[in-house]
């Protein structure tokens, strides 16, 4: 069975979707996008779709950020979404990454006289980070770039070749992901995940002004980590701090909530996943699947 995606207002299958190799975004890098999940559960027969009104606000933000003009409001969206993944009859977790580009087939880096499309592929998808151990990282030495150059509260494609640098420079060097600095030394975030270090029984994040993709994942951890009683306190963090943390654990759509247990090769804790970060992922966990009826309100059902 064929899959779909959604391109220029109607649905076709995935192997009949192209683009021109003169699309702008193509050359230049000049799309905005979302990464997605939905998850199976199996007791309701439901494909659930994680959080799409939050997803498809960031993008309209991305957009505005790079000139773009966007064709459908956010309830659009998310009926869009939800026929989408009808139409794929996933009985799976799938991923779907909405993307609105630049298309005009010119040369020249120039965002304006440049229309605007989009599409949305999908696929099926488990785990893209192995979550049930601890991750072992390091500090990259790629730096973050800042809000003055890419800024990385906009979620553009362009940027994440910065993304790609930091997650295979850590590979090649025996670790699972990154931690990433700015230019001033100070923490953001993974290679595409934030970062959250736990202290004391609280947790430490950065600030959404510390050159970081303000998170759906990462508002969803301070949110029900309050619910559970734990603090989050939002600063700047330094770079010694990773070492002396008691716990740390990346999130995002693809991270979801993925412990770390080793910071450039010191261990954290006693080595094994922290009791705060399998808290949370063990409710992270039940809330994507719908099974969690206070938070209810944030699964979109498909079917």
């Amino acid at each position: 069975m064929s899959e779909f995606y959604f391109m220029n207002g109607k649905f076709v299958e995935a192997e009949k979707a192209f683009i021109p190799v003169r699309t702008h975004a193509f050359l230049y890098g000049t799309a905005v996008f979302e990464g997605i999940r939905a998850y199976w559960n199996d007791e309701e027969k439901q494909l659930y779709v994680f959080r799409a009104k939050e997803h498809y606000e960031r993008l309209i933000r991305s957009a505005k950020i790079m000139y773009m003009e966007t064709p459908y409001n956010v309830e659009e969206y998310c009926d869009i979404t939800k026929k989408l993944m009808a139409k794929n009859n996933y009985k799976q977790d799938a991923y779907m990454r909405p993307t609105l580009y630049k298309s005009a087939q010119k040369v020249g880096p120039g965002l304006f006289d440049n229309e605007d499309s989009f599409m949305i592929i999908s696929n099926k998808m488990g785990d893209y980070i192995d979550t049930s151990k601890g991750l072992k990282v390091c500090v990259s030495s790629w730096r973050r770039n800042s809000d003055n150059a890419i800024p990385p509260r906009a979620k553009v494609a362009g940027s994440y070749a910065n993304a790609a640098l930091i997650k295979t420079d850590a590979h090649n060097a025996g670790f699972d992901d990154a931690i990433v600095l700015d230019e001033a030394g100070q923490v953001t975030e993974g290679s595409a995940m934030n970062l959250f270090l736990v202290q004391n029984g609280k947790l430490v994040t950065s600030t959404k002004t510390d050159n970081i993709l303000v998170g759906v994942t990462r508002n969803t951890i301070i949110e029900i980590a309050k619910d559970l009683g734990i603090e989050t306190e939002e600063r700047a963090i330094d770079r010694t701090e990773l070492y002396i943390s008691d716990e740390a654990f990346y999130c995002g759509t693809g991270a979801q909530v993925s412990p770390i247990t080793s910071i450039d090769n010191r261990t954290l804790g006693d080595g094994k996943v922290g009791p705060i970060s399998k808290e949370l992922q063990k409710l992270y966990f039940d809330i994507v699947k719908g099974k969690v009826a206070k938070y209810k309100h944030w699964c979109m059902p498909v079917y």
